[in-house]
């Protein structure tokens, strides 16, 4: 039996997201110790019986001794065959859990998130980041989804020797290409600093001036128009509400894939962003910043600019906008088919039993 930590099983985040689909193809009983909670969503995409899961309800940082000692007697109780803890609180938790237990169990982490824009990230995140940094001798490994995060936090502190990059993992949809060239550009971002949307309102802004046809999506946690804070982005940017669709959090992904022409991602950090593979996918190009292994992902599929300017990530949507159909077409194979020839989720799956069967680690998949 595998024990996975996770900080929390109730968000649709990019680590909840990957442990989801590791599980619903898990062939092996596995335990899911959130500690904060699971969603009922989350659960349903696993929809497999070999999984359960013992949430454990620590919502604050007083809570948090109590969750690592409610994991330490889980650990002694189930006695699973590895632990492995998702983001840092998780990684941070799982390590102090596993001395209180007495436990000689391999304790791998894997680490979602680069080290970037440290200022984007929360208080208690840095506060993690931290005190992850001093455990991380303990773990038996210590799996990157990002070269870029894997060298970063190795710069840091975190024990060099452990660490081993594995990216994240897709099941492919069917193709479904679109006509070019992009004329809806959307974003799919929990409302977060580190997402920064108001870099991506501003440049849309500064893109409709160029190129009045063009309309734009977002969908994510807490991107509604009744939340006041997106209100506020919105008039500071200067783009009109009526040429943005403002979608919430979807269930339905593949349909607002589907629905875009192109895929931009404004983050001022990132690790493996998931979404624009999901995107690539569904044969839609991107624009991204250069955050974490963005750059890498997008490849000759997308156009990438710094973080944090609006003016440059405009330059690329109108870029991007003025492709004729033929370079739109080409730009979506390629970006299918980097996805088909580098992500896909039984290797990604194969590369993670690897190391949790004990065998040699991979530096990269």
């Amino acid at each position: 039996m595998i024990l996975h930590v996770i900080t929390s099983f109730a968000s649709h985040g990019g680590a909840q997201t990957m442990l989801a689909r590791l599980l619903a193809q898990s062939r092996e009983p596995a335990l899911v110790v959130p500690l904060t909670e699971a969603s009922p969503r989350n659960i349903a995409l696993v929809d497999n019986p070999r999984v359960s899961y013992a949430p454990l309800g620590a919502r604050s940082a007083l809570a948090m001794p109590g969750a690592a000692w409610q994991l330490a007697q889980l650990i002694r109780r189930r006695r699973p065959r590895a632990i492995l803890c998702w983001m840092y609180h998780a990684m941070a938790i799982g390590a102090l859990a596993a001395r209180l237990a007495g436990s000689r169990v391999p304790l791998y982490w894997t680490v979602r998130q680069a080290l970037d824009d440290p200022a984007a990230l929360s208080r208690s995140t840095r506060a993690a980041v931290r005190l992850s940094r001093r455990l991380s001798g303990q773990a038996a490994g210590i799996i990157y989804n990002s070269q870029r995060a894997l060298e970063q936090h190795g710069a840091y502190g975190f024990a060099p020797a452990r660490a081993l990059m594995i990216p994240n993992g897709f099941a492919l949809p069917s193709a479904q290409p679109q006509p070019g060239p992009a004329r809806v550009f959307g974003i799919a971002a929990r409302l977060h600093p580190q997402k920064d949307h108001g870099c991506f309102f501003a440049a849309a802004a500064l893109a409709l001036q160029r190129c009045p046809e063009l309309r734009f999506a977002a969908a994510g946690e807490d991107v509604e128009a009744g939340n006041p804070q997106i209100r506020h982005l919105l008039a500071q940017s200067g783009l009109p509400p009526e040429r943005i669709e403002l979608c919430g959090e979807l269930a339905d992904m593949d349909g607002f894939y589907r629905r875009i022409g192109a895929l931009v991602l404004s983050s001022r950090t990132e690790g493996f962003p998931n979404v624009l593979a999901e995107a690539m996918s569904h044969c839609r190009p991107v624009i991204t910043t250069d955050t974490g292994d963005a750059a890498a992902v997008a490849g000759p599929s997308g156009l990438v600019v710094p973080p944090r300017d609006p003016a440059a990530l405009a330059a690329a949507m109108t870029e991007m906008a003025g492709w004729s159909p033929e370079r739109y077409a080409a730009a979506a194979q390629k970006a299918r088919a980097r996805v088909e020839e580098r992500y896909t989720l039984p290797a990604i799956a194969a590369a993670f039993d690897a190391v949790l069967n004990g065998e040699a680690l991979p530096c990269a998949v």
